[in-house]
């Protein structure tokens, strides 16, 4: 089966939750998916980098950064840690930056706008936590499949 979102919405109709299309495409893969990793960090992506440094295994970083369009959670060199340790996704409720090196990385990425100023760095965050934005809460563990239609979200990998 396709792994295109609009396929899988058809064909799973309630089993799935749909994101508002409030995200743009940064990372150079613009079709993704994989189980989620969680985090809730606001102005603050010190635990991004530690998530990003461990070993993907083709999952995906969801980040709620609270909707803030006033710093980037991630930019160019944590893309590239994302590509290096197989990530294949991530989602951020907030800003990026280093867009052009964004775009070079083998990840997708999707967030609400681009910004210049980098975090503040705390070392807060909480990761493996239930998140909501975009109208979808989401789990650790579920799935999320996105593309240029979109993002959707399952508890179950859908097939």
């Amino acid at each position: 089966m396709s792994t295109a979102t609009t396929d899988l919405s058809d064909a799973h109709g309630s089993r799935v939750r749909h994101c508002a299309p409030v995200f743009r495409d940064f990372g150079g893969r613009i079709a993704f998916s994989g189980q989620i990793v969680t985090l809730e960090a606001f102005e603050d992506n010190t635990r991004v980098r530690e998530l990003l440094e461990m070993s993907g295994e083709g999952r995906v970083l969801v980040i709620d950064g609270g909707g803030s369009l006033n710093c980037a959670m991630v930019g160019g060199n944590l893309g590239v840690l994302a590509e290096q340790n197989g990530w294949t996704g991530i989602l951020v409720n907030g800003c990026v930056r280093d867009t052009a090196e964004l775009n070079d990385c083998n990840v997708g990425i999707k967030a609400l706008a681009a910004h210049p100023r980098k975090t503040e760095k705390r070392g807060l965050g909480d990761t493996g936590v239930f998140v909501s934005f975009a109208g979808v809460t989401f789990a650790p563990g579920d799935w999320l499949y996105a593309d240029a239609d979109g993002v959707i979200v399952s508890s179950t990998k859908l097939d």
